[in-house]
């Protein structure tokens, strides 16, 4: 940056800022966000943006959705800490992959293991199945033979990333798997040859090395007397503020989230293989287990024309958000929705009802018709099949805290 873009950067407030990071579309990159390609990434430059404005460094900064860990990355670069709660055990390990900072042996150990990939890999060489998830289902739609070797594969690096005695260079290692399958898997309609996924693989390894040595040196060279920590939890939100290590940083001064959408389906769960069929592959090759269907990672059945189970989950979700906040708690959220016209106006009833009140820091009224601050979104898998304005394409931020005298 430029003098001249620092000082136009440094006049504008902290809101008009906001409002530049909730617009910007750049892709999702820096530091680990690169990790895996989670569904409906939050943004980081946003994120980034919100815990500039609304916290200080050794805050406690809350994603009730931490899905792909974005918040967490991202208030640890800046020296808070971070929570992270997501019903999904696979959000969990892409977490700790994500802010993880390494010591030199675990660099070391990832480094090795990166280094025998090439001959790791070996189709003329044995596998060594995984038979407790093969047999619960998780080889799903890759058991065929069409898919034999891309399996052995992965099956070979997963056994070399185990017998890694380095619990930090192991995580790594079986991220950097499960970012090759996804490449090689996950919505292609060809599948690359066994030398091209190790080349892949063993390229993958370095930029995920190299990321999270560049976090590592964020971190360090915050200078501060408590360098900052996150932690993860693998459960609902409903109920969480129960919890007495959720109660231990509590209020936090930020609640920053992107929950699911009402009406718009996501594939948070699943990889799409061969024509569209759904494997549950990445839980296997994280190591985590999981049996539930979409609906459990979307609040609800999208073909429920009222989404009653939607707004019922977010209620539930939503009440526990509000008894963790208190009243110098600032809640963000970025949410699209299917049918903005009614999905809008019932979400900000439930958002009442669970005794939180809308707020707009903006310095002066948006151009948007409603006064809200809302997006166009950058291009997403997700919604590939709808047409670009259509108004899923669009997320909206909205800002809450404690209703209150």
């Amino acid at each position: 940056m430029d003098d001249l873009s620092a000082n136009l950067d440094i006049e504008r407030s902290p809101a008009q800022r906001l409002v530049d990071a909730a617009r910007d579309q750049k892709r999702v990159k820096g530091l680990t966000h690169e990790f895996y390609r989670y569904p409906a990434r939050f943004s980081p430059t946003f994120v980034r943006s919100a815990i500039e404005t609304f916290t200080r460094p050794g805050d406690w900064v809350v994603d009730p959705f931490a899905g792909g860990g974005t918040t967490l990355v991202e208030a640890m670069a800046m020296g808070r800490n971070a929570l992270g709660i997501d019903i999904s055990s696979l959000s969990s390990f892409l977490c700790e992959a994500k802010t993880q900072v390494l010591d030199d042996r675990d660099v070391s150990a990832f480094a090795c293991w990166m280094e025998r990939i090439d001959t790791t890999i070996n189709m003329h060489a044995p596998s060594e199945r995984h038979d407790e998830y093969a047999d619960a289902g998780y080889y799903r739609n890759l058991d065929g033979p069409e898919f034999w070797r891309l399996r052995k594969a992965i099956e070979q690096a997963l056994s070399a990333a185990e017998k890694l005695h380095r619990r930090q260079a192991h995580v790594l290692a079986r991220c950097v798997v499960l970012r090759t399958a996804q490449w090689a898997l996950d919505s292609r309609k060809t599948r690359p040859s066994v030398k091209a996924f190790k080349s892949y693989m063993h390229k993958q390894a370095g930029l995920m090395l190299d990321a999270a040595l560049e976090f590592r040196e964020q971190i360090h060279g915050l200078e501060l007397a408590h360098p900052p920590k996150a932690i993860s939890l693998n459960r609902t939100t409903a109920g969480a503020e129960k919890e007495e290590l959720v109660a231990q940083v509590c209020p936090p001064k930020l609640i920053v989230t992107s929950p699911p959408y009402p009406g718009i389906h996501v594939l948070y769960h699943r990889w799409q293989v061969d024509g569209r069929k759904e494997a549950p592959a990445p839980f296997w090759i994280a190591g985590k287990l999981d049996g539930a269907g979409s609906s459990y990672y979307t609040l609800g059945d999208r073909k429920n024309p009222n989404l009653q189970s939607y707004f019922d989950n977010l209620k539930a979700t939503f009440d526990s958000v509000a008894a963790m906040a208190g009243r110098e708690t600032t809640i963000v959220q970025m949410v699209a929705f299917s049918k903005p016209d009614w999905q809008l106006p019932k979400y900000l009833e439930v958002m009442e009802e669970c005794g939180l009140e809308e707020h707009r820091p903006w310095d002066a009224p948006l151009e948007d018709d409603d006064g809200r601050l809302w997006r166009d979104v950058p291009s997403r898998r997700w919604h590939a099949h709808q047409k670009s304005h259509a108004p899923g394409a669009r997320e909206v931020v909205l800002v809450h805290k404690k209703a209150g005298p």
